[in-house]
């Protein structure tokens, strides 16, 4: 495999499976997240504050792996 090549799959792997992660979390954050809202919709503030915090640590994993990738294609 010719070292280019080499490279530009490894960036691929690094940003697409570095996303998948964050993605479902996210997706799982939003659910649980709403199906606590149906349960006791006076808490509305306190979950959307947590929700909002957990998804942005959530994100910070794939800005991440964009770093990584982004390492990986320019050395």
């Amino acid at each position: 495999m010719l070292p280019d090549a080499a490279k530009f799959l490894a960036t691929a792997l690094a940003i697409g499976l570095g996303a998948l992660g964050p993605a479902i979390g996210i997706g799982m954050i939003g659910s649980k997240a709403v199906e606590a809202l149906g349960r006791n919709p006076e808490a509305e503030s306190a979950i959307r504050t947590t929700m909002i915090l957990a998804i942005a640590f959530a994100e910070a994993v794939a800005i991440y792996a964009l770093v990584v990738a982004l390492i990986i294609k320019f050395v």
